[in-house]
């Protein structure tokens, strides 16, 4: 499974700014790859464990903007087409290092 946040926050005033530094630096934190500006990706080993994690990010959501949450799984995420661009080769964006104890 990967959970991809998405996100648009308003950075009009320094406090507005603050928050979304705080949000992404978050995102970073709980493992979250950025894919592009506003949209974070991590994997995840199970739907449950994607829906703890989305758990986990409703608890420091800003204030402001809009924040969009969606699961899919590996077929989906490998099925995406780059129009424009190349893939980005990250060992920590693939589904391979990922170890089930």
């Amino acid at each position: 499974m990967r959970l991809m946040i998405m996100f648009d926050l308003p950075t009009e005033t320094a406090q507005q700014r603050k928050e979304y530094r705080q949000f992404r630096k978050k995102l970073i934190n709980e493992g979250f790859l950025m894919m592009q500006y506003s949209v974070y990706v991590r994997v995840c080993v199970t739907r449950q464990t994607a829906q703890f994690l989305e758990k986990r990010v409703k608890k420091f959501l800003p204030k402001g903007g809009i924040v969009q949450s969606l699961m899919v799984t590996e077929k989906q995420y490998n099925d995406m087409h780059f129009l424009v661009g190349k893939p980005i080769e990250d060992v920590r964006n693939m589904s391979d290092r990922t170890v089930i104890l």
